[in-house]
C-alpha cells in the first residue's frame, strides 16, 4: 500500500490561510479517491473534504464549504487542501487518506484504506 505523508500544518491567526499537502508513494495514485479528515481534541475524527481519482468530483463537509478547496495533482501523486478564513473551530490534526470504491460513502472514514500520519493545524483567536 502507498504511504501518505501530510505536511503544511502550523499555527495561524483567525482569518488566515494554510495549504496542506499529502504526498503519496506507490503507483496508481489516480485510482484512489483522496480525502481529508480532522480530529479536534476530545472529539471524533470528522470528514472535511474528498476528491475523486480523476479529479472530476469534489465533496465537502458543510462547515468548510466556501472556505476550503481540495485539489490533486496526479502527476505529482499529491493532494492539497487549501484552507481560507480559518477560525479556532478548525483547530485539530488533519489527516489525509486514500480509498477505493466500497460500500461506504466517500464521507465515511471506513471507506479509506490508507492513512497519513496527520498534521497539526492550530488557529488562534
Amino acid at each position: 500500500q502507498a504511504q501518505l505523508v501530510a505536511s503544511g500544518g502550523g499555527l495561524v491567526q483567525a482569518g488566515g490561510s494554510l495549504r496542506l499537502s499529502c504526498a503519496a508513494s506507490g503507483r496508481d495514485f489516480n485510482n484512489y479517491y483522496m480525502g481529508w479528515f480532522r480530529q479536534a481534541p476530545g472529539k471524533e475524527r470528522e470528514f472535511v473534504a474528498a476528491i475523486s481519482g480523476d479529479d472530476s468530483r469534489t465533496y465537502y463537509a458543510e462547515f468548510v464549504k466556501g472556505r476550503f478547496t481540495i485539489s490533486r495533482d496526479n502527476a505529482k501523486n499529491t493532494v492539497y487542501l487549501q484552507m481560507n478564513s480559518l477560525n479556532p473551530e478548525d483547530t485539530g490534526v488533519y489527516y489525509c487518506a486514500a480509498g477505493r470504491q466500497s460500500d461506504y460513502s466517500i464521507r465515511d472514514a471506513r471507506s479509506y484504506i490508507n492513512w497519513g500520519q496527520g498534521t497539526q493545524v492550530t488557529v488562534s483567536s
